[in-house]
């Protein structure tokens, strides 16, 4: 799964709890996999966050 497929299914899932689409039958379900989505979206940012940080620290004149 790919940052940009978590979100998009993540949006999907808002539109349609928003849009009172989603019967309370399965409000708890679309509510977990959205939890799901939420935490894979978090973790990957952090992990490009830090590889980024890494990337920057390691240039030249950056270490100061």
């Amino acid at each position: 799964m790919t940052y940009e497929s978590a979100f998009a299914e993540l949006d999907k899932i808002y539109q349609q709890i928003n849009n009172e689409e989603v019967s309370v039958d399965l409000l708890a379900e679309k509510v977990k996999r959205a939890a799901v989505l939420i935490e894979f979206c978090q973790a990957r940012l952090r992990s490009t966050e830090d590889e980024v940080n890494k990337i920057i620290e390691g240039m030249p004149g950056t270490g100061d």
